[in-house]
């Protein structure tokens, strides 16, 4: 009588690359379906179809893994996407038609990445829990944009830096809201036409001021 050999059960071999891309894709779905508050490695953990335990091994828990998050993903436009589609004659307009130009390119660009306003409206609530992904990435952006825009010398003026705070720190702050809120002070901020109401009176303050 022969003798059957007894067949052994061999594991699937696991890309780690892939499951690592799947679990840091899965960070940002969840983000974008159910706010910062709704995540954890359990949330990420179903929505990547892998064991919990699978991301503590990866990555070690929620505070690196968002910093991998932080570092595969771009949450800000590039320069290119601010200053249109013809650098060179951008270069040639007035400073406050720049500055204008910027302005509303930013905006359109941030309605368009609802990841980024998520991570905006966390970083109001636990700075601390998203550690340095938007600090970091914000830093670099802005000297990446500062030196498209015309680098040190369309910063000389004092007023410069600070009006760019404001204007781009209060649009930041209006699109957050915009997550919850219909209208502000009766500016729709989920709708083209309130936005675009907003970017008039940015261009026509700013012409003026740059004259």
């Amino acid at each position: 009588m022969e003798r059957r050999s007894k067949s052994t059960r061999t594991r699937p071999v696991r890309d780690r690359a892939q499951t690592e891309s799947n679990i840091v894709d899965a960070v940002g779905t969840v983000l974008i379906r159910d706010g910062f508050r709704a995540l954890g490695i359990n949330t990420v953990a179903r929505e990547a179809g892998v064991d919990k335990v699978l991301i503590y091994r990866y990555f070690g828990g929620l505070p690196d893994l968002m910093r991998a998050f932080g570092s595969r993903i771009r949450l800000w436009p590039e320069p290119e996407e601010l200053l249109g589609p013809d650098p060179k004659a951008f270069h040639t307009l007035p400073i406050g038609e720049r500055y204008a130009i910027v302005f509303e390119h930013l905006v359109d660009a941030l309605r368009a990445r609802p990841l980024t306003i998520e991570l905006l409206a966390a970083e109001m609530l636990d700075r601390q829990a998203l550690g340095d992904i938007l600090v970091e990435q914000r830093e670099a952006w802005s000297a990446e944009v500062r030196k498209a825009f015309g680098g040190k010398a369309a910063m000389r003026r004092s007023d410069f830096h600070a009006l760019t705070l404001l204007l781009v720190g209060g649009a930041q702050y209006l699109l957050v809201r915009s997550r919850s809120t219909r209208a502000f002070e009766g500016i729709d901020l989920q709708s083209d036409r309130g936005w675009n109401r907003l970017k008039a009176s940015v261009r026509k303050a700013t012409l003026a001021l740059f004259a």
